[in-house]
């Protein structure tokens, strides 16, 4: 079976997104294609959805637009998996701090934007993660923090007191770019060990 992966392209590290989805699936025997979802109608046919970073609220704009918004909501309420990354993260969220942003409400957390300094403070660190053996090679970049977590939400990982990683059902947050490492494992926490660990 081929799992079929859908890139949330309207910004963002889509090939990045697209290379560590394929070598999370290969490392699993299983092969994989890569969509590019810049309208409406295509998330329906995929069985996992990457949302990258980049302008949040330009892209919460573009999803709305495009039709293709409520389409990832309806991904999510089938229990399909999602990983959402940076500026992913604060579309998905229920609570962006931010009128400008249309956000999607998969994941209860409130998420403060540019938590950790602006574009010149991005740096990289070893994080532990929750589900992960060794840590993994964080990468943050205007990176926001999750500030409040609902009930039903899992910290997956912290980095100066703050969530940086969050699950909820099928959905996987991060507030790093895990697609510049690399290192395939946080996709395959989001898409190939879908249980709670």
């Amino acid at each position: 079976m081929t799992l079929t992966a859908g890139v949330v392209a309207v910004q963002g590290d889509v090939s990045e997104h697209a290379r560590a989805i394929e070598r999370a699936a290969a490392a699993h025997g299983q092969d994989s294609e890569v969509r590019q979802i810049r309208e409406a109608g295509l998330v329906a046919d995929c069985d996992a959805l990457l949302m990258p970073g980049g302008e949040s609220t330009t892209i919460s704009r573009l999803l709305r637009r495009e039709g293709i918004a409520p389409e990832i909501q309806r991904h999510v309420e089938a229990g399909k998996p999602v990983l959402a990354t940076c500026a992913g993260l604060i579309v998905a969220c229920t609570d962006p701090q931010d009128d400008r942003v249309d956000q999607l409400g998969l994941v209860d957390v409130t998420v403060e934007r540019n938590a950790f300094g602006r574009q010149r403070d991005s740096f990289e660190a070893p994080l532990d993660v929750r589900g992960l053996d060794e840590p993994f090679p964080a990468v943050f970049i205007r990176a926001p923090a999750v500030s409040e977590v609902g009930p039903d939400v899992e910290v997956l990982a912290e980095w100066d007191g703050r969530p940086v990683a969050v699950r909820q059902g099928p959905v996987l947050g991060t507030a790093f770019h895990p697609e510049l490492t690399g290192d395939p494992r946080i996709h395959d926490l989001a898409f190939f060990e879908q249980a709670t660990v």
